[in-house]
């Protein structure tokens, strides 16, 4: 029986994210609607991989038109099936509303968060069924592998990826095509090709999120890879929180195999490449490569000193090419297309594109794709939508937990591996947090320290106590007992862990406290001179208050203050007792009459006794 013709595809994002905010009952109605309106030989449902505007997830798009929905839910479906595929009208509500101008914009080519989007890597995701290898060779999928193959030495393809100007994209910035010719060039036998998939950065979800979309671009890279190097078996190193891109992958891996890409004799050559799946257990150090190399092996992920790298000696001390899941992703068009083509995007010294997880305080968070080169600004503003709920920007902290900070005067700054640098800040793997007014830079710094101290293997002593140090000290200073001279020894431990730490997870850890530094010095100084936190964010150093000139009387702050500090009656000038106050801001949140003043460093002038409503004067 042959496939029916259907004259609408549905694209439901079936991504983590989507998933989480309930693509599956969507789905679920979808399909029975379709068969209760008799078009389910006429609509074809297709689950794709994330498509990027996560904060409006679950999204659909409907083609050949390209409307574009958000955030539907499993009860908008009966209205999609009988405005849209029946009767080719708009449901409005459902469609993206432009924040300022409050216009609607109905179709995906319109929407502003992918205008200045350029989708190389990601051209698959969100667009096919990841879990359908014949959707993947459709788009030219494996072609890239054929060429390499049958058209190319190995020589040949290391040259097209050097030529490309490809950087490592796992953080580091090393060219690629230059490791996979150490690695071709290294004596002895067998050889690996490994990915690291571990993507531990808090907030980062790009690599997750490739893998679940389009999980053969990885494939296929890496056995491009295999042929250019010499190696016969790769491993994908994926952290175990990651069951949707496992399982893709799995799939994709049995896919594969069975049309001939993938495992002996590949494409009928003499050629053989097998991949395998190692789940990691989420220690973030496991993404410094011979941390990984080692949990791979079944040792404790820790790493050692290099050289000799891992392209020498890496996994069995066996020659071993390592890239993170981007860098191979980027390699099956670069073969393709060419390398010229691939160069000719982005900067000159940073060429191609890169991959953001946007969040923090911005009005559209999600994963984005933007040429090398464009500003902070662009991506905040015209594709994230500025920052949220009218706030003023403060900060945006890329490259991860070991990245750095950069303040409002950077927001023209030039995104690409250079730049970023001479800035103070790396690109890391791709994360991308922004913070509003009301963040504390020491706080910030501090979330980040918590989170790298914790995660150390303890291995070298630079990064274990160092770290731990630092730690002390910036909470020394957040809870008010900080000195100037914490403030130098921060720096003084800072450069001794750059210098001393054995692997980059302890070189990069003070990272986001040294950009904090440098950019915002001012708000430490504050801290510790006047005691006063300029956000109003550190607990030890903020007071609550009733404003006795807009007080009420009414007692909902009483009523709701967890541990009943509040005095004061019907009609009367409230008053909280300094002493026994937790500061959990309760009374700030429940107020309805915004009669509740929030300080740090300040004095306020209130009644030390109960009085009635408007008796209060100064």
């Amino acid at each position: 029986m042959s496939e029916p013709i259907y004259r609408a595809d549905v694209l439901v994002c079936a991504g983590t994210s989507c998933e989480s905010s309930g693509a599956r009952s969507v789905l679920a109605a979808l399909t029975e609607e379709l068969a209760k309106t008799g078009l389910d030989q006429e609509v074809r449902i297709i689950e794709t991989g994330c498509r990027g505007f996560c904060s409006m997830g679950p999204v659909m798009i409907i083609y050949p038109e390209g409307v574009f929905y958000c955030q539907v839910k499993a009860d908008d479906v009966p209205e999609i099936v009988e405005e849209t595929l029946l009767k080719g009208r708009i449901v409005q509500r459902l469609v993206f509303t432009e924040t300022e101008s409050q216009m609607t914009v109905p179709y995906y080519e319109d929407i502003p968060f992918y205008q200045k989007q350029q989708r190389v890597t990601l051209h698959n995701c969100g667009v096919i069924d990841p879990t359908n290898i014949d959707e993947y060779i459709a788009r030219g999928g494996y072609e890239a592998l054929g060429k390499a193959l049958g058209e190319m030495s190995p020589q040949q393809v290391i040259d097209e990826v050097k030529t490309s100007g490809l950087r490592g994209r796992g953080g580091a910035g090393f060219l690629t095509g230059l490791k996979w010719e150490f690695t071709a060039k290294a004596a002895g036998n067998p050889k690996y090709v490994v990915c690291n998939a571990d993507e531990g950065d808090p907030g980062a979800f790009m690599d997750r999120s490739l893998i679940e979309g389009d999980p053969h671009t990885l494939l296929e890279g890496m056995a491009i890879c295999g042929y250019a190097v010499g190696a016969s078996d790769g491993y994908v190193y994926c952290r175990a929180e990651y069951p949707l891109a496992i399982k893709h992958l799995k799939i994709a891996i049995e896919q594969a195999e069975a049309y001939g890409l993938l495992g002996d004799n590949v494409f009928g050559t003499d050629f053989s490449f097998h991949v395998h799946i190692k789940e990691g257990a989420g220690a973030f150090v496991c993404g410094e490569e011979t941390a990984l190399l080692a949990s791979i092996e079944g040792r404790r992920g820790e790493p050692r000193p290099r050289p000799p790298f891992p392209a020498v000696s890496g996994l069995w001390a066996k020659p071993t090419n390592l890239n993170n899941v981007k860098s191979y992703a980027n390699v099956p068009q670069i073969i393709l297309r060419g390398a010229e083509w691939f160069s000719k995007i982005g900067a000159e010294r940073s060429p191609g594109t890169a991959i953001f997880a946007l969040t923090g305080k911005v009005l559209h968070t999600g994963l984005i794709e933007v040429p090398m080169g464009i500003t902070l600004r662009e991506i905040i503003y015209d594709i994230g939508g500025g920052v949220e709920g009218g706030k003023k920007f403060k900060a945006v902290q890329t490259g991860g937990p070991l990245g750095g900070c950069l303040p409002e005067e950077q927001l023209d700054l030039k995104v690409d591996f250079d730049s970023l640098r001479q800035a103070g800040a790396v690109m890391g793997s791709g994360g991308m947090i922004v913070v509003d007014e009301d963040t504390c830079m020491v706080e910030f710094s501090k979330y980040f320290l918590t989170f790298a101290t914790a995660e150390s293997c303890g291995k070298c002593v630079p990064c274990r106590m160092g770290g731990r140090r630092m730690l002390e000290l910036l909470t020394k200073i957040t809870e008010g007992k900080g000195t100037l001279e914490d403030i130098d020894e921060i720096e003084s431990i800072a450069a001794g862990m750059a210098a001393g730490s054995l692997c980059s997870l302890g070189q990069l850890t003070p990272g986001p406290i040294l950009s904090t530094l440098r950019y915002f010095r001012d708000e430490f100084v504050a801290h510790v001179t006047e005691g006063r936190c300029p956000a109003k964010q550190c607990t030890a150093l903020v007071q609550y208050y009733v404003n006795p000139e807009t007080c009420k009387g009414c007692g909902i702050c009483a009523r709701n203050c967890p541990v009943n500090v509040i005095e004061g009656g019907r009609r009367q000038i409230h008053i909280i007792n300094q002493d026994g106050c937790i500061k959990c801001g309760t009374c700030l949140e429940v107020c309805p009459f915004d009669s509740i003043l929030k300080v740090s460093g300040e004095t306020v002038e209130v009644p030390t006794e109960l009085i009635p409503i408007g008796t209060w004067a100064k």
